[in-house]
């Protein structure tokens, strides 16, 4: 698979990579072993860039990837997250940045993942209430130690980057990016290209709603966050729906899916921009990386632009309790 390079400390990644959050939590039921040959399928195609976090069904999605690269590991780049705090029973315990925390969240993951380093590691979440100069100096110094290898934030806001970067240098930022949730143009891109950090996009998908399998919000199973997602609901979710005309209309151009075309404008919007879409089934894997096979045209690209501009969108990316916790 083409490769990608994030940031200007030399990380090399696969074009597309795999997101591994549902496979443990917020989407309704999972299997473990039908997880597994998930990321072993994504392995075996050639991704290399495997994301996941310890949040993620309170450290569950770190082991299950640990047990799946167990033997594989060479050659991938692990990438998880720390930040969410959460309880043994799942209960939400706030953000923290603290340096101690930091460092006790880095020995944790280690140890779930099995591995003795962590490819990039990102503060989940932006902590209001410690600098970001102290957090970032904790980070660095996990580098110095041979537990990370590269730094990186999530839904940090630009003066955020800034302040981290001059600390210690920042290789990716990860943020929700699709056709339907395009602000990080306005600040963040430009301000990731200004000092060389790059682009992860989580839900280039929009959650699966690009993709055109949901007809109504009864589509979604029981258990699945997305039910009660501003997007996902009452007229917002109908609004939405009528969006998805062009993209369909350029899949059949194509002869390609909405989820192919929805990714080729995300892969088409910069070399240093490489999305994760998340999948916990084989034939959405495959799927979704063969939109690596689809060249959207100048003209697809402006249809498409023109169709999806920046708030475009109806409804919040999140319910109102989590919203503000993003761009800080």
């Amino acid at each position: 698979m083409e490769q990608r390079t994030l940031g200007q400390q030399g990380l090399h990644v696969s074009k597309l990579g795999l997101g591994c959050m549902g496979m443990s939590e917020f989407y309704g039921a999972h299997d473990d072993t039908v997880s597994t040959s998930v990321i072993h399928r994504a392995i075996d195609l050639g991704v290399t860039f495997i994301d996941t976090a310890d949040m993620y069904g309170v450290g569950h999605n770190e082991e299950l990837l640990g047990r799946a690269i167990k033997g594989r590991r060479d050659g991938l780049i692990i990438a998880t997250k720390f930040g969410n705090v959460r309880g043994p029973n799942g209960e939400r315990l706030g953000i923290s940045g603290k340096p101690d925390y930091v460092k006790s969240a880095c020995d944790a993951s280690l140890k779930r993942l099995g591995v003795d380093v962590i490819d990039l590691y990102y503060q989940h979440r932006v902590d209001p209430n410690t600098p970001i100069e102290d957090t970032v100096g904790a980070m660095a110094d996990l580098v110095k130690a041979g537990k990370v290898r590269y730094l990186g934030l999530s839904e940090a806001a630009p003066q955020t980057i800034r302040r981290a970067h001059t600390i210690h240098p920042i290789t990716a930022l990860q943020t929700e990016f699709s056709l339907w949730s395009r602000e990080p143009e306005a600040e963040i891109l430009p301000t990731l290209h200004e000092l060389g950090i790059g682009f992860v996009p989580y839900s280039p998908l929009g959650r699966g709603f690009l993709t055109g399998r949901f007809t109504s919000n009864d589509d979604l199973p029981e258990g699945d966050f997305r039910k009660i997602s501003p997007r996902f609901s009452g007229e917002n979710f109908d609004q939405n729906r009528a969006l998805l005309r062009i993209i369909e209309d350029i899949a059949a151009a194509h002869k390609a899916t909405s989820a192919q075309v929805a990714l080729a404008w995300v892969l088409a919007q910069g070399n240093d921009i490489v999305p994760i879409p998340g999948t916990k089934r084989l034939v959405y894997l495959e799927d979704n990386l063969g939109a690596l096979n689809v060249t959207l045209s100048a003209g697809d690209l402006a249809a498409l632009n023109k169709a999806f501009p920046a708030g475009i969108a109806k409804g919040e990316r999140y319910p109102a309790a989590a919203m503000g916790a993003l761009n800080l």
